[in-house]
């Protein structure tokens, strides 16, 4: 290790509240800063006792729809009575929400815990690796230590980015599950859905039941030859499950979805739009493959009633109505503007944006475009965030002048919006059917949950 990077690894020391833990963490190289290997992760695991392997592995990676696939198999799971961990990145509002323990995030008391337990591990990987422990790589330790001490019968992991190098790989997936793949992180992962499918395929191991979601034909072939690779076992949307009828209703939608084992009918869905019905059905999959047989109806009912997934077609206000959803890719925007069509009749729809800069930034625009009457663009509070300025620029190229205005803080931008979406009379639509989307960015959609105080 370098003077410089001995310099900057965090001392380990135990934390006392969870403003602690939380600072010692965001001390480690963040979640941008990537080195391809196992090395660290594998050798942080082993100095706590491989806990990733005391319980069963639900490994999840794609595009998008991840974080929502993941509650629904946490909530199937949980009402055929196991108890589980689950873990999801990144967080909406709170580092916590990351490690959930029967469907709840821990507690600060839980979390600070989970930190201190193994926190003096910490230090030793990072005194004997080239690198020190990242901030990802230690909140999976600190999951899979938290499972195993629960200690928990399943736990549901999603990857951070990509599979192969991904921190969470150290685990073996009982059942790898790949939702859709399309273009994002390209200066990670590729360029192309067969390259991003390279990467994703990593989490699939010998023996596992692998449940595919819809994928590109480039992508499903990648995907296909890794299985056969490792004698891993397959089944895919539209031939083994899916999604049979589906249709909008108050507060979400009705869907008939056909499992491994059974098909479940007229099952309501309290999440909009035909990607979350497509998500269920791979849920649904993914928890048949795992205990090996159909499920009781009513339990599945029950299951998906309970359902939720923050900052995901979230509606977190009325008077007006203002809509959360953390869509940060081309094909996450057009699964939003097909869902905003298909069960809300918003107009006018205000958009306000803030957007990373490492991303399609004009993809995500021109996806968005037919379905905004205007935007009102700002940047939320990470240095990652595209200036005001310059997403203001790019919006006019897609939008046009007259349907652009800028705002420089958040808050800001949601109370432009709410005002141009109470006067839709003045873009020429009838007062009081308008509403407001915030978009663009998982953390953008985080900090307007927090200024909004959530559902209400």
């Amino acid at each position: 290790m370098t003077d410089f990077e001995a310099a900057e690894t965090p001392a380990a020391r135990p934390a006392a509240t969870f403003a602690e833990a939380e600072e010692a963490l965001l001390s480690r190289w963040p979640e941008t800063r990537l080195e391809p290997s196992l090395d660290r992760i594998r050798a942080f695991t082993e100095l706590l006792g491989d806990p990733q392997r005391s319980y069963r592995v639900v490994h999840l990676t794609g595009t998008n729809g991840k974080t929502s696939t993941s509650r629904m198999v946490d909530t199937l799971l949980r009402a055929l009575d196991l108890r589980t961990g689950r873990f999801t990145s990144p967080h909406v509002e709170k580092m916590s929400e990351r490690i959930s323990i029967d469907g709840a995030p821990l507690d600060d008391e839980a979390f600070v815990r989970a930190f201190n337990d193994v926190a003096a591990f910490t230090h030793l990987v990072d005194a004997d690796q080239p690198h020190p422990l990242s901030f990802f790589e230690t909140v999976v330790g600190m999951a899979f230590a938290a499972f195993a001490d629960a200690p928990v019968d399943v736990a549901v992991v999603e990857v951070g980015m990509g599979g192969s190098w991904d921190a969470t790989n150290v685990a073996d997936g009982d059942v790898a599950v790949v939702t859709p793949i399309a273009v994002d992180h390209a200066a990670y992962l590729g360029s192309s859905p067969a390259a991003i499918a390279e990467e994703k395929a990593g989490i699939i191991k010998p023996g596992a039941q692998v449940v595919l979601a819809a994928q590109e034909p480039e992508a499903a072939e990648v995907l296909l030859r890794r299985v056969v690779e490792v004698g891993a076992s397959v089944v895919a949307e539209g031939v083994d499950f899916g999604v049979v009828t589906r249709a909008p209703a108050v507060g979400g939608q009705i869907v008939t979805l056909r499992g491994l084992h059974a098909t479940y009918p007229e099952i309501f869905l309290p999440l909009y739009g035909a990607h979350q019905a497509q998500n269920a059905a791979t849920a649904l999959a993914a928890t048949e493959a795992l205990v090996g047989r159909e499920l009781d109806d009513d339990i599945v009912r029950a299951a998906f009633a309970e359902v939720t997934s923050p900052g995901r077609l979230e509606i977190v206000r009325r008077s007006p109505t203002i809509v959360l959803d953390a869509a940060h890719n081309p094909a996450g925007a057009e699964a939003l503007g097909q869902a905003l069509e298909d069960s809300f009749t918003f107009s006018p729809l205000i958009g306000v944006l803030a957007v990373m800069g490492d991303k399609d930034v004009e993809g995500l625009l021109a996806a968005f475009e037919p379905h905004l009457a205007h935007v009102v663009v700002t940047r939320n509070s990470t240095p990652r965030s595209l200036t005001v300025s310059e997403l203001a620029a790019q919006a006019r190229t897609v939008f046009g002048d007259d349907r652009v205005t800028t705002a420089p803080t958040l808050a800001e931008a949601i109370d432009q919006a709410a005002a141009l979406a109470e006067a839709g009379e003045a873009l020429g639509v009838s007062i009081g059917s308008g509403a407001v989307l915030v978009t663009g960015s998982v953390v953008t959609v985080g900090e307007a949950r927090l200024l909004l105080g959530g559902p209400r």
